[in-house]
């Protein structure tokens, strides 16, 4: 495995990719869990979809129309969740289908044979590009400034928001703030894992974190270091066993977070009893 990582780019590529986004993934999915984003996740991670088929339709980096589906969705959903009274289940579950039919039909409009999009919906850590890994590095180190020297900022809107408007601090910014976040992360971690896996990543490895521990930078610390261990894990099973490296890395931290909670219930129920 060392050795490959030393001789070959896509290996080096895959694994500074991962490193960037464990980091990503730890750090912003505790917020998405600690904050009941996970559905809101989701509808930003499939409505990117429409966002690459168009890439693909206008011969565009896909990724970038990915994104900026990605992030369109995020302010959008925020801006009219704030300003009507529509639900955001409802929201999300239309952006969540109008994207992806809007992928479907962008594709569908592509000359000649249909690209291959298992990349996209499933993802393929061993395809990362040296570009790939300079935005997921750049986006991580961004990430890592934000939320550090803002900490305690962040600590109370995910706490308490109402207190932290009564103290002249603009929530509404930071809310919106944090939905681009969330839609640059979902983007990098599509080339890992895909759209259709990128919430079981985002949501895992903070999920495990929060069995162990209620403190909200004790939990991010976690998170990224299960992370970085289920990536590292699906790289080297995905390589030596030629097997999907998005679905292996999820199987993983699902996996793990499913075993983990069942010993902890047993655990409690034995020590209670």
């Amino acid at each position: 495995m060392i050795e490959a990582v030393m001789n070959y780019n896509f290996m080096q590529n895959a694994v500074m990719s991962a490193f960037f986004a464990s980091i990503i993934c730890g750090i912003i999915g505790t917020i998405v869990i600690e904050k009941n984003l996970v559905m809101m996740s989701g509808g930003i991670a499939h409505t990117s979809f429409g966002g690459i088929g168009l890439g693909y339709y206008l011969e565009f980096e896909p990724l970038l129309g990915g994104l900026v589906f990605a992030v369109f969705s995020a302010i959008s959903i925020v801006k009219i969740k704030n300003k009507t009274t529509t639900k955001s289940d409802t929201l999300i579950g239309l952006f969540w289908s109008v994207g992806m039919a809007l992928g479907i039909l962008f594709i569908s409009f592509t000359p000649g044979y249909p690209p291959t999009m298992s990349t996209y919906l499933f993802g393929d850590i061993l395809t990362t590009s040296q570009l790939d890994v300079i935005f997921a590095g750049l986006l991580a180190f961004f990430i890592v400034f934000m939320i550090g020297s803002y900490y305690n900022y962040w600590k109370a809107y995910l706490f308490d928001d109402e207190f932290l408007a009564v103290l002249g601090i603009n929530t509404g910014f930071i809310e919106y703030f944090l939905f681009i976040l969330i839609a640059f992360a979902i983007v990098v971690l599509i080339k890992l894992v895909g759209i259709i896996l990128v919430i079981a990543l985002l949501t895992a490895p903070a999920a495990i974190a929060r069995i162990f521990t209620y403190s909200l930078k004790k939990m991010m610390i976690t998170a990224v270091i299960l992370s970085m261990f289920f990536a590292g894990m699906g790289l080297y099973l995905s390589y030596n066993f030629d097997v999907p490296s998005g679905a292996t890395i999820i199987l993983l931290a699902g996996g793990s977070y499913i075993l983990i909670a069942i010993f902890k219930n047993i655990i409690r129920n034995n020590f209670m009893g």
